[in-house]
This record gives structure tokens, C-alpha cells and sequence, in this order.
């Protein structure tokens, strides 16, 4: 039996549920290019906005939506030319702390690349106009074990300070749950 023989036979109300999921799973293909961002102002350049001290403060909700865990993180960039280190120093709500270093580098074209101890590889980073988009797959401790969590990382610089970062976590292709942080240039 083919395919459209075998769809065909399907109840009205079971065509219409197939149709609406390969509906949504089409849609959630078709995400946002950081290219959408070329003409959007202020202008992001990561060695200059992370050059010298920031503060972010942030939260992580399961993919319900519940926050899970609120954070702040003070951190420190320094730029030599093309090469570049972001130190990060976080504070949970639960009295956990954590530091992360990170190790970037300009490539040119509005393209990055990042280095971190708890990175699996190497992250890819891409700007456009006010926003950049990070891609990478963090080593994450969970109970006891640790998960290969692929992060989809846009930041978006909404003045000379301020600069909005929203995470999209999965595993296997499974959404997780979203970090949200606010970061503030000093």
C-alpha cells in the first residue's frame, strides 16, 4: 500500500492532527538567519563590547517554562587584536559557583570561533548588524553524569551596555529548556 493510499484511509480528524504536526515540525526548520539582523542597529563587534567588565544577570527554565535556576555572572574580556578571552564568573541561587574561560577568535566576515574547558570542540559564531548567533555543544553535569547539550546561542545588542542573550538547550534533538540573560557593559 502506498504512502497516500495508506494517509487517504486515515480518519478526517487524524489527517488533520498529521497535517498540523508536519506543519509545526516545517515551521520549526525555518528559524531566523542572523543575516535578518544585517541592518539593525547598534552595531555588534564582540571585541569591543566584551572588552573589559561586564555583569549579567540570568535565568534557566525547563521546557515547560518554570525557572529552574536563577544566576548572575560577572565577567571580563580582554582583546588582543583578533584574539580574545571572556572570563566568566557565576553564582547560582542554589550558593553554586562555576568559571568558564573563554578563548575567541575573529575570523573575519563577522564569523568567530570559541574555545572553553567544558565545550565539546569548537563553538561557530556568526554576526550580523546588532546580533550574532553561537552554535556549540556544552559538557554539561547532570546528576551525577555529564550530557553532550548542544546550545543555540543568539545575542542581540540593544544599546552601548546592554546586550540580551536567549540559549535554546537540546539533547538529541529534544528542547531542554532556554537560558535568558541580560548583560550589562561597566
Amino acid at each position: 500500500m502506498s504512502h497516500i493510499t495508506h494517509y487517504a484511509s486515515f480518519s478526517p480528524l487524524r489527517r488533520a492532527c498529521l497535517g498540523a504536526a508536519l506543519a509545526l515540525s516545517l515551521a520549526g526548520c525555518a528559524g531566523p538567519s542572523v543575516q535578518d539582523y544585517a541592518k539593525e542597529q547598534p552595531q555588534l563587534d564582540l571585541r569591543q563590547y566584551f572588552n573589559g567588565p561586564l555583569t549579567a544577570h540570568g535565568i534557566f527554565t525547563d521546557r515547560s517554562g518554570k525557572v529552574v535556576k536563577r544566576f548572575n555572572v560577572r565577567m571580563t574580556g580582554r582583546w588582543n587584536g583578533d584574539e580574545g578571552t571572556l572570563e566568566e564568573h557565576f553564582v547560582y541561587s542554589d550558593g553554586s559557583t562555576q568559571q568558564r574561560t573563554w578563548h575567541i577568535r575573529h575570523l573575519g566576515d563577522g564569523r568567530y570561533s570559541g574555545r572553553a574547558d567544558d565545550v565539546v570542540g569548537e563553538a561557530q559564531g556568526q554576526s550580523a548588524g546588532n546580533a550574532i548567533r553561537w552554535s556549540y555543544v556544552l559538557a554539561l553535569p547532570v546528576d551525577g553524569r555529564v550530557w553532550n547539550v548542544s546550545m543555540d546561542d543568539w545575542m542581540y545588542l540593544m544599546d552601548g551596555r546592554t546586550l540580551l542573550n536567549r540559549t535554546a538547550m537540546s539533547k538529541l534533538g529534544l528542547h531542554l529548556g532556554d537560558v535568558t540573560l541580560a548583560i550589562i557593559k561597566e
